[in-house]
């Protein structure tokens, strides 16, 4: 569906987890089924748009928000919250 090359616009992953994302929503787009959290665990959330805002809690080293053309996603992994 999408071609080219992911522009990551800003993250707070490693490297290999950025180049791990970027593949995984280019995959879902054409394929439609995402394993990303069976890989890295439960808790991911992942917000696709061409217009958007957020304000999130995330845990450290898990944020990427990048471009795939005219789309723009937000991933992040959610804070654990203290009970």
């Amino acid at each position: 569906m999408l071609e080219g090359k992911a522009r990551v616009e800003n993250t707070d992953m490693p490297a290999r987890m950025q180049a791990a994302a970027t593949s995984a929503a280019s995959r879902a787009l054409d394929l439609f089924d995402v394993e990303f959290d069976k890989r890295y665990g439960v808790g991911w959330q992942c917000v696709v748009g061409a217009n958007f805002g957020c304000f999130f809690t995330h845990t450290s080293g898990t944020f990427i928000y990048f471009s795939l053309e005219r789309l723009s996603f937000l991933l992040f992994k959610a804070a654990a919250v203290a009970s």
